[in-house]
Protein backbone atom coordinates (compact mmCIF):
# COMPACT_ATOMS: atom_id res chain seq x y z
CA UNK A 1 0.00 0.00 0.00
CA UNK A 2 1.46 3.31 -1.03
CA UNK A 3 2.07 6.10 1.44
CA UNK A 4 0.06 9.28 0.85
CA UNK A 5 -0.13 12.57 2.61
CA UNK A 6 -2.58 12.10 5.45
CA UNK A 7 -4.66 14.59 7.34
CA UNK A 8 -4.61 15.28 11.04
CA UNK A 9 -7.39 15.97 13.46
CA UNK A 10 -5.94 19.32 14.45
CA UNK A 11 -3.89 20.54 11.51
CA UNK A 12 -0.91 19.96 9.31
CA UNK A 13 2.23 18.29 10.57
CA UNK A 14 0.64 16.02 13.22
CA UNK A 15 1.09 12.28 12.95
CA UNK A 16 -1.84 9.94 12.72
CA UNK A 17 -1.50 6.41 11.40
CA UNK A 18 0.37 7.49 8.29
CA UNK A 19 3.12 9.93 7.51
CA UNK A 20 1.68 13.44 7.23
CA UNK A 21 2.59 16.23 4.89
CA UNK A 22 4.72 18.90 6.49
CA UNK A 23 2.84 21.68 4.78
CA UNK A 24 -0.82 22.29 4.06
CA UNK A 25 -2.16 22.72 0.54
CA UNK A 26 -1.30 26.14 -0.84
CA UNK A 27 -3.96 28.84 -0.74
CA UNK A 28 -6.40 28.54 -3.62
CA UNK A 29 -5.04 25.18 -4.76
CA UNK A 30 -8.18 23.30 -3.82
CA UNK A 31 -10.43 25.80 -5.56
CA UNK A 32 -8.32 25.52 -8.71
CA UNK A 33 -9.51 21.91 -8.98
CA UNK A 34 -13.04 23.21 -9.67
CA UNK A 35 -12.36 25.78 -12.37
CA UNK A 36 -11.28 25.50 -15.98
CA UNK A 37 -11.25 22.02 -17.47
CA UNK A 38 -12.75 18.98 -15.76
CA UNK A 39 -10.22 17.70 -13.22
CA UNK A 40 -12.22 15.57 -10.78
CA UNK A 41 -14.22 12.50 -11.80
CA UNK A 42 -15.53 9.89 -9.45
CA UNK A 43 -18.46 8.60 -7.44
CA UNK A 44 -20.52 8.95 -4.30
CA UNK A 45 -20.47 6.64 -1.30
CA UNK A 46 -23.56 6.54 0.90
CA UNK A 47 -23.96 6.34 4.65
CA UNK A 48 -26.95 6.62 6.94
CA UNK A 49 -27.79 5.91 10.53
CA UNK A 50 -28.76 2.32 11.31
CA UNK A 51 -32.21 1.80 12.84
CA UNK A 52 -32.12 -1.71 14.32
CA UNK A 53 -35.88 -1.85 14.70
CA UNK A 54 -36.23 -1.23 10.94
CA UNK A 55 -32.98 -2.63 9.54
CA UNK A 56 -32.45 -5.66 11.73
CA UNK A 57 -29.02 -6.82 12.92
CA UNK A 58 -27.35 -7.47 9.55
CA UNK A 59 -28.81 -5.46 6.67
CA UNK A 60 -26.75 -2.28 7.15
CA UNK A 61 -24.06 -3.77 9.33
CA UNK A 62 -23.55 -3.51 13.09
CA UNK A 63 -23.94 0.26 13.15
CA UNK A 64 -24.18 2.93 14.21
CA UNK A 65 -23.85 3.93 10.54
CA UNK A 66 -23.93 1.77 7.45
CA UNK A 67 -23.51 0.12 5.09
CA UNK A 68 -19.87 -0.62 6.03
CA UNK A 69 -17.08 0.31 3.62
CA UNK A 70 -13.60 -1.20 3.69
CA UNK A 71 -10.22 0.11 2.53
CA UNK A 72 -10.49 -2.30 -0.41
CA UNK A 73 -13.70 -0.57 -1.54
CA UNK A 74 -11.88 2.75 -1.85
CA UNK A 75 -8.79 1.19 -3.38
CA UNK A 76 -10.91 -0.45 -6.06
CA UNK A 77 -12.62 2.86 -6.83
CA UNK A 78 -9.22 4.46 -7.37
CA UNK A 79 -8.02 1.47 -9.40
CA UNK A 80 -10.93 2.00 -11.78
CA UNK A 81 -9.54 5.49 -12.40
CA UNK A 82 -11.64 7.71 -10.13
CA UNK A 83 -9.86 10.52 -8.28
CA UNK A 84 -12.86 11.90 -6.37
CA UNK A 85 -15.23 10.46 -3.79
CA UNK A 86 -18.23 12.40 -2.53
CA UNK A 87 -18.95 11.12 0.97
CA UNK A 88 -22.72 11.45 1.31
CA UNK A 89 -22.92 11.23 5.08
CA UNK A 90 -24.92 12.21 8.17
CA UNK A 91 -23.91 15.54 9.66
CA UNK A 92 -21.74 15.59 12.78
CA UNK A 93 -24.44 16.99 15.08
CA UNK A 94 -27.48 15.20 16.42
CA UNK A 95 -30.81 15.45 14.63
CA UNK A 96 -32.85 16.01 17.80
CA UNK A 97 -32.32 18.69 20.47
CA UNK A 98 -30.27 19.39 22.39
CA UNK A 99 -28.15 19.66 19.24
CA UNK A 100 -24.60 18.54 19.93
CA UNK A 101 -21.69 16.63 18.46
CA UNK A 102 -22.27 12.93 17.82
CA UNK A 103 -18.83 11.33 18.36
CA UNK A 104 -19.83 8.08 16.63
CA UNK A 105 -20.82 9.91 13.46
CA UNK A 106 -17.60 11.94 13.57
CA UNK A 107 -15.53 8.79 14.03
CA UNK A 108 -17.21 7.17 11.03
CA UNK A 109 -16.46 10.15 8.80
CA UNK A 110 -12.86 10.19 10.04
CA UNK A 111 -12.46 6.54 9.06
CA UNK A 112 -13.91 7.08 5.59
CA UNK A 113 -11.61 10.03 4.97
CA UNK A 114 -8.61 8.02 6.11
CA UNK A 115 -9.53 5.21 3.69
CA UNK A 116 -9.98 7.72 0.87
CA UNK A 117 -6.58 9.26 1.61
CA UNK A 118 -4.89 5.86 1.64
CA UNK A 119 -6.45 5.10 -1.75
CA UNK A 120 -5.28 8.40 -3.25
CA UNK A 121 -8.69 10.03 -3.63
CA UNK A 122 -9.81 13.60 -3.16
CA UNK A 123 -12.99 13.90 -1.07
CA UNK A 124 -16.04 16.11 -0.76
CA UNK A 125 -17.95 16.05 2.53
CA UNK A 126 -21.70 16.17 1.86
CA UNK A 127 -24.11 16.25 4.80
CA UNK A 128 -27.41 14.46 4.32
CA UNK A 129 -28.72 15.10 7.82
CA UNK A 130 -28.17 17.33 10.80
CA UNK A 131 -30.09 19.32 13.38
CA UNK A 132 -33.77 19.07 12.47
CA UNK A 133 -33.27 16.79 9.47
CA UNK A 134 -33.35 13.00 9.51
CA UNK A 135 -32.47 10.64 6.66
CA UNK A 136 -36.13 9.96 5.97
CA UNK A 137 -36.40 13.03 3.73
CA UNK A 138 -34.83 10.74 1.14
CA UNK A 139 -37.66 8.23 1.60
CA UNK A 140 -40.48 10.76 1.55
CA UNK A 141 -43.77 9.05 0.74
CA UNK A 142 -42.52 5.56 1.63
CA UNK A 143 -44.08 5.61 5.10
CA UNK A 144 -46.97 3.39 6.15
CA UNK A 145 -49.44 6.26 6.17
CA UNK A 146 -48.64 7.40 2.62
CA UNK A 147 -48.35 3.86 1.29
CA UNK A 148 -50.20 1.41 3.56
CA UNK A 149 -49.37 -1.55 1.31
CA UNK A 150 -45.63 -1.05 0.81
CA UNK A 151 -44.58 1.55 3.39
CA UNK A 152 -41.69 0.40 5.59
CA UNK A 153 -41.53 2.96 8.40
CA UNK A 154 -43.87 4.94 10.59
CA UNK A 155 -44.29 8.67 9.81
CA UNK A 156 -42.83 9.44 13.24
CA UNK A 157 -39.37 8.90 11.72
CA UNK A 158 -39.74 12.05 9.63
CA UNK A 159 -37.87 15.09 10.86
CA UNK A 160 -37.81 18.11 8.56
CA UNK A 161 -37.86 20.60 11.44
CA UNK A 162 -34.88 22.49 10.00
CA UNK A 163 -37.26 24.20 7.56
CA UNK A 164 -39.46 25.61 10.31
CA UNK A 165 -37.30 25.96 13.41
CA UNK A 166 -34.78 28.75 13.91
CA UNK A 167 -32.96 26.80 16.63
CA UNK A 168 -32.36 23.88 14.25
CA UNK A 169 -31.03 26.26 11.60
CA UNK A 170 -28.75 27.92 14.15
CA UNK A 171 -27.41 24.48 15.07
CA UNK A 172 -26.88 23.58 11.40
CA UNK A 173 -24.74 26.72 11.09
CA UNK A 174 -22.73 25.74 14.17
CA UNK A 175 -22.33 22.18 12.87
CA UNK A 176 -20.65 23.48 9.74
CA UNK A 177 -18.48 25.93 11.67
CA UNK A 178 -17.24 23.00 13.76
CA UNK A 179 -16.81 20.76 10.69
CA UNK A 180 -14.79 23.35 8.79
CA UNK A 181 -12.53 23.98 11.75
CA UNK A 182 -11.90 20.24 12.07
CA UNK A 183 -11.18 19.40 8.41
CA UNK A 184 -9.81 22.67 6.99
CA UNK A 185 -6.22 21.36 6.96
CA UNK A 186 -7.04 17.96 5.54
CA UNK A 187 -5.30 17.96 2.16
CA UNK A 188 -7.73 15.56 0.49
CA UNK A 189 -10.91 17.45 1.49
CA UNK A 190 -11.55 19.66 -1.52
CA UNK A 191 -15.15 20.64 -0.85
CA UNK A 192 -17.92 21.05 1.69
CA UNK A 193 -21.34 20.27 0.18
CA UNK A 194 -23.54 22.12 2.66
CA UNK A 195 -26.68 20.02 2.36
CA UNK A 196 -27.44 17.04 0.18
CA UNK A 197 -30.52 17.97 -1.85
CA UNK A 198 -32.40 20.70 0.01
CA UNK A 199 -36.07 19.89 -0.48
CA UNK A 200 -38.30 22.15 1.58
CA UNK A 201 -40.36 22.67 -1.58
CA UNK A 202 -41.69 19.12 -1.16
CA UNK A 203 -41.44 18.17 2.50
CA UNK A 204 -42.06 21.56 4.09
CA UNK A 205 -41.16 21.17 7.76
CA UNK A 206 -43.32 18.07 8.14
CA UNK A 207 -44.41 16.97 10.69
CA UNK A 208 -43.83 20.34 12.41
CA UNK A 209 -45.69 21.97 9.52
CA UNK A 210 -47.55 20.83 6.41
CA UNK A 211 -46.08 19.10 3.41
CA UNK A 212 -45.73 21.65 0.60
CA UNK A 213 -45.34 19.65 -2.63
CA UNK A 214 -44.46 22.71 -4.73
CA UNK A 215 -42.40 22.01 -7.85
CA UNK A 216 -42.54 25.38 -9.60
CA UNK A 217 -39.54 27.42 -8.35
CA UNK A 218 -41.26 30.73 -9.07
CA UNK A 219 -44.37 29.72 -7.13
CA UNK A 220 -42.27 28.52 -4.22
CA UNK A 221 -40.24 31.71 -3.96
CA UNK A 222 -43.31 33.88 -4.42
CA UNK A 223 -44.99 32.17 -1.48
CA UNK A 224 -42.06 31.29 0.79
CA UNK A 225 -39.08 33.41 -0.23
CA UNK A 226 -37.49 35.00 2.82
CA UNK A 227 -39.06 32.52 5.25
CA UNK A 228 -37.34 29.65 7.07
CA UNK A 229 -38.37 27.43 4.15
CA UNK A 230 -36.04 29.43 1.90
CA UNK A 231 -32.68 27.64 1.57
CA UNK A 232 -31.13 30.87 0.25
CA UNK A 233 -31.28 32.40 3.71
CA UNK A 234 -29.85 29.42 5.56
CA UNK A 235 -26.88 28.75 3.32
CA UNK A 236 -25.81 32.40 3.44
CA UNK A 237 -25.43 31.99 7.19
CA UNK A 238 -23.59 28.67 6.85
CA UNK A 239 -21.10 30.13 4.37
CA UNK A 240 -20.39 33.07 6.68
CA UNK A 241 -19.75 30.70 9.59
CA UNK A 242 -17.39 28.50 7.57
CA UNK A 243 -15.42 31.46 6.29
CA UNK A 244 -14.84 32.64 9.85
CA UNK A 245 -12.67 29.56 10.43
CA UNK A 246 -11.71 28.35 6.93
CA UNK A 247 -11.03 30.80 4.14
CA UNK A 248 -9.84 28.30 1.56
CA UNK A 249 -11.80 25.06 1.27
CA UNK A 250 -14.33 25.30 -1.58
CA UNK A 251 -17.97 25.46 -0.51
CA UNK A 252 -20.40 23.58 -2.73
CA UNK A 253 -23.99 24.82 -2.91
CA UNK A 254 -26.93 23.21 -4.68
CA UNK A 255 -30.42 24.61 -4.94
CA UNK A 256 -33.74 23.61 -3.50
CA UNK A 257 -35.83 21.08 -5.43
CA UNK A 258 -33.25 18.37 -4.64
CA UNK A 259 -30.51 20.49 -6.33
CA UNK A 260 -32.06 19.84 -9.73
CA UNK A 261 -30.95 21.84 -12.77
CA UNK A 262 -34.34 23.59 -12.91
CA UNK A 263 -33.79 25.18 -9.48
CA UNK A 264 -30.18 26.32 -10.13
CA UNK A 265 -31.14 29.83 -11.36
CA UNK A 266 -32.97 30.49 -8.08
CA UNK A 267 -29.82 30.24 -5.98
CA UNK A 268 -28.52 33.54 -4.65
CA UNK A 269 -24.98 33.90 -5.98
CA UNK A 270 -22.59 35.00 -3.27
CA UNK A 271 -19.89 37.62 -3.38
CA UNK A 272 -17.54 35.30 -1.52
CA UNK A 273 -14.36 33.43 -2.44
CA UNK A 274 -14.11 29.79 -3.46
CA UNK A 275 -17.80 29.00 -4.00
CA UNK A 276 -18.85 26.24 -6.40
CA UNK A 277 -22.46 25.77 -7.44
CA UNK A 278 -23.70 22.25 -7.98
CA UNK A 279 -26.49 20.24 -9.53
CA UNK A 280 -27.77 16.72 -8.98
CA UNK A 281 -28.90 15.53 -12.39
CA UNK A 282 -31.43 12.70 -12.61
CA UNK A 283 -33.79 14.23 -15.15
CA UNK A 284 -35.98 12.98 -16.59
CA UNK A 285 -36.82 10.85 -13.55
CA UNK A 286 -39.33 8.87 -15.58
CA UNK A 287 -36.33 7.55 -17.52
CA UNK A 288 -33.44 7.39 -15.02
CA UNK A 289 -35.60 5.75 -12.33
CA UNK A 290 -37.46 3.45 -14.69
CA UNK A 291 -38.09 0.05 -13.17
CA UNK A 292 -36.74 -3.01 -14.93
CA UNK A 293 -40.13 -4.39 -16.03
CA UNK A 294 -41.30 -1.20 -17.78
CA UNK A 295 -40.32 0.45 -21.05
CA UNK A 296 -41.92 3.87 -20.75
CA UNK A 297 -38.78 5.61 -22.02
CA UNK A 298 -35.93 4.65 -24.31
CA UNK A 299 -32.79 6.70 -25.01
CA UNK A 300 -32.55 7.83 -27.71
CA UNK A 301 -36.22 7.54 -28.51
CA UNK A 302 -39.29 8.92 -26.84
CA UNK A 303 -40.31 9.75 -23.28
CA UNK A 304 -42.97 11.84 -21.57
CA UNK A 305 -40.41 14.39 -20.45
CA UNK A 306 -42.96 17.12 -19.68
CA UNK A 307 -45.50 14.94 -17.83
CA UNK A 308 -48.37 15.77 -20.19
CA UNK A 309 -49.29 12.14 -20.78
CA UNK A 310 -47.78 12.05 -24.27
CA UNK A 311 -44.22 10.95 -25.14
CA UNK A 312 -41.90 13.48 -26.75
CA UNK A 313 -38.63 13.02 -28.70
CA UNK A 314 -35.90 12.22 -26.20
CA UNK A 315 -32.22 12.23 -27.05
CA UNK A 316 -29.01 14.22 -26.78
CA UNK A 317 -30.72 17.39 -27.99
CA UNK A 318 -33.05 17.17 -24.98
CA UNK A 319 -30.05 16.98 -22.65
CA UNK A 320 -28.40 19.92 -24.41
CA UNK A 321 -31.53 21.99 -23.89
CA UNK A 322 -31.61 21.03 -20.20
CA UNK A 323 -27.95 21.97 -19.80
CA UNK A 324 -28.57 25.37 -21.40
CA UNK A 325 -29.89 26.40 -17.97
CA UNK A 326 -26.40 25.74 -16.59
CA UNK A 327 -24.85 27.70 -19.45
CA UNK A 328 -27.05 30.71 -18.75
CA UNK A 329 -26.24 30.57 -15.04
CA UNK A 330 -22.49 30.45 -15.69
CA UNK A 331 -22.65 33.21 -18.30
CA UNK A 332 -24.62 35.47 -15.99
CA UNK A 333 -22.54 34.96 -12.86
CA UNK A 334 -19.11 33.73 -14.06
CA UNK A 335 -18.99 30.95 -11.47
CA UNK A 336 -18.02 27.26 -11.63
CA UNK A 337 -20.71 24.55 -11.63
CA UNK A 338 -20.22 20.85 -10.90
CA UNK A 339 -22.45 17.75 -10.89
CA UNK A 340 -21.85 16.04 -7.56
CA UNK A 341 -24.60 13.48 -8.24
CA UNK A 342 -26.03 11.95 -11.38
CA UNK A 343 -26.89 8.42 -12.32
CA UNK A 344 -29.33 5.89 -13.66
CA UNK A 345 -30.78 2.53 -12.71
CA UNK A 346 -28.45 -0.04 -14.22
CA UNK A 347 -31.06 -1.86 -16.36
CA UNK A 348 -32.61 1.17 -18.07
CA UNK A 349 -32.57 0.83 -21.89
CA UNK A 350 -29.90 3.06 -23.42
CA UNK A 351 -28.28 3.73 -20.04
CA UNK A 352 -24.70 3.61 -21.33
CA UNK A 353 -25.37 6.05 -24.15
CA UNK A 354 -27.31 8.38 -21.85
CA UNK A 355 -24.49 8.48 -19.28
CA UNK A 356 -21.87 8.93 -22.00
CA UNK A 357 -23.79 11.89 -23.41
CA UNK A 358 -24.17 13.39 -19.94
CA UNK A 359 -20.49 13.02 -19.14
CA UNK A 360 -19.53 14.53 -22.48
CA UNK A 361 -21.80 17.49 -21.82
CA UNK A 362 -20.32 17.92 -18.34
CA UNK A 363 -16.80 17.89 -19.75
CA UNK A 364 -17.52 20.34 -22.55
CA UNK A 365 -18.47 22.74 -19.76
CA UNK A 366 -15.45 21.89 -17.59
CA UNK A 367 -17.70 20.45 -14.88
CA UNK A 368 -16.34 18.01 -12.31
CA UNK A 369 -18.70 15.08 -11.77
CA UNK A 370 -19.44 12.20 -9.40
CA UNK A 371 -21.82 9.38 -10.29
CA UNK A 372 -24.29 7.74 -7.94
CA UNK A 373 -23.29 5.20 -6.60
CA UNK A 374 -20.11 3.35 -5.64
CA UNK A 375 -21.45 0.59 -3.40
CA UNK A 376 -19.44 -1.06 -0.68
CA UNK A 377 -18.85 -4.76 -0.23
CA UNK A 378 -21.27 -5.38 2.65
CA UNK A 379 -23.14 -8.26 1.05
CA UNK A 380 -26.54 -8.19 2.82
CA UNK A 381 -27.07 -4.61 1.64
CA UNK A 382 -25.25 -4.82 -1.70
CA UNK A 383 -27.30 -7.79 -2.90
CA UNK A 384 -30.65 -6.23 -2.05
CA UNK A 385 -30.23 -2.52 -2.79
CA UNK A 386 -28.45 -2.42 -6.13
CA UNK A 387 -30.59 -0.52 -8.63
CA UNK A 388 -27.80 2.07 -9.04
CA UNK A 389 -24.92 -0.36 -8.61
CA UNK A 390 -23.54 -0.33 -12.14
CA UNK A 391 -20.99 -2.98 -11.16
CA UNK A 392 -23.86 -5.51 -11.18
CA UNK A 393 -24.52 -5.05 -14.89
CA UNK A 394 -27.84 -4.55 -16.72
CA UNK A 395 -29.55 -7.82 -15.73
CA UNK A 396 -31.95 -7.08 -12.83
CA UNK A 397 -31.74 -10.74 -11.75
CA UNK A 398 -28.01 -10.49 -11.16
CA UNK A 399 -26.87 -9.21 -7.77
CA UNK A 400 -23.11 -9.60 -7.96
CA UNK A 401 -20.29 -7.87 -9.79
CA UNK A 402 -19.93 -8.56 -13.51
CA UNK A 403 -16.72 -8.49 -15.51
CA UNK A 404 -17.86 -5.64 -17.72
CA UNK A 405 -20.85 -3.96 -19.34
CA UNK A 406 -21.47 -1.10 -21.73
CA UNK A 407 -22.17 1.24 -18.82
CA UNK A 408 -19.07 0.13 -16.92
CA UNK A 409 -16.89 0.76 -19.97
CA UNK A 410 -18.31 4.28 -20.37
CA UNK A 411 -17.55 5.10 -16.74
CA UNK A 412 -14.04 3.68 -16.90
CA UNK A 413 -13.36 5.57 -20.12
CA UNK A 414 -14.08 8.93 -18.49
CA UNK A 415 -12.33 8.09 -15.24
CA UNK A 416 -9.22 7.11 -17.20
CA UNK A 417 -8.84 10.80 -18.12
CA UNK A 418 -7.99 11.75 -14.53
CA UNK A 419 -4.46 13.11 -14.25
CA UNK A 420 -4.46 14.45 -10.68
CA UNK A 421 -4.17 12.69 -7.32
CA UNK A 422 -3.44 13.87 -3.81
CA UNK A 423 0.38 13.96 -3.72
CA UNK A 424 2.37 11.09 -2.29
CA UNK A 425 4.87 11.66 0.45
CA UNK A 426 8.08 12.64 -1.24
CA UNK A 427 6.25 12.95 -4.57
Amino acid sequence: MREVRMWSLIGCGVLLTLVLSSACMAAGEKYALWVGETKLRGANVYQRRVYPELDGPYFLGPGPLGPPYTPADFERLAAWGANLVVISHPGLFTEEPPYRLDPEVQGNLDRLLEMAARAGLYAVISFRTGPGRSEFWAFFGEDTESDPENGWFDPSYYNNRVWGDRAAQDAWVEMWRYTARRYRDNPIVVGYELMCEPNSNEVGSYPKGPRLDIWDPEEFHRRYGGTLYDWNGLYLRIVAAIREVDSETPILIGGNGYSSVEWLPYLKVLDAPHIVYIVHQYEPGLYTHQWWDTRDCVYPGRCDVDWDGEPEPFGRSWLEELFSTIDEFVAQHNVPVAATEFGIMRWVPGAARFIRDEMELFEVRGMNHAIWLWEGSWEPYAREVDAFNFRHGPDPRNHGDVTTSALIEVIKDFWSRNALRPPEVGG
